[in-house]
């Protein structure tokens, strides 16, 4: 389930998975895959200040919020409207309580994922940058300070809430998690991803 982080740019915004049968995750009205998101941070991670860092990444953009769907309207079962609606009319909420856990095979349902944004998003290029000085990093338009980009990194790590199920994490999560330990990038420094 996506949570709450703090950005500098426009105060707290989403980010996180939202459905446990897909890998993507949403970062306010952009998605993208988390096999994605950890090789963006892999190539961070070979970042040598002080240089400028400066690249794209590719993401879906649902630019109206009313074809992103109702989150909680798709888990409770009641209320399947846009992309979250259909996604979740494919990938239902699971019975049983204790079954709600992230899937590390969720990156299997890519195909099925692809073909349902696809009807609501487009794909844009967003700027990723990082401010060695300040230690900040843009993320498209939404600015974190290095504590807070730490805290989305440990989320997925962690397969967000409610955590990767039996505790299983995904081969690309363990090596973003890898590309971090060897890493000298300074807004990465500090950043300790524990099991």
């Amino acid at each position: 389930m996506p949570l709450a982080f703090d950005s500098t740019s426009h105060g707290p915004i989403a980010f996180g998975f939202f459905n446990i049968d897909s890998d993507m995750l949403l970062l306010d009205r952009y998605f993208l895959f988390a096999t994605e998101f950890c090789s963006h941070i892999r190539k961070i991670a070979e970042y040598v200040e002080p240089s400028p860092y400066e690249t794209s990444w590719e993401v879906y953009n649902i630019p109206n919020p009313a074809d992103i769907g109702d989150l909680m309207g798709a888990i409770h079962g009641v209320h399947y409207t846009g992309f979250i609606g259909e996604a979740y009319l494919r990938f239902p909420f699971p019975e049983r309580p204790e079954d709600f856990k992230q899937k590390p095979e969720g990156y299997r349902t890519r195909a099925d994922m692809v073909a349902i944004i696809e009807k609501f998003a487009r794909t844009v290029e967003i700027p990723f940058s990082i401010d060695p000085e300040a230690g900040e990093v843009s993320i498209g338009p939404y600015g974190f300070t290095r504590a807070a980009f730490h805290e989305l990194i440990r989320y997925v790590w962690q397969g967000g809430y409610p955590r990767w199920k039996d505790e299983i994490r995904p081969d690309y999560v363990f090596a973003m998690k890898e590309a971090i330990r060897l890493s000298s990038c300074r807004v990465l420094s500090g950043l300790e991803l524990m099991d």
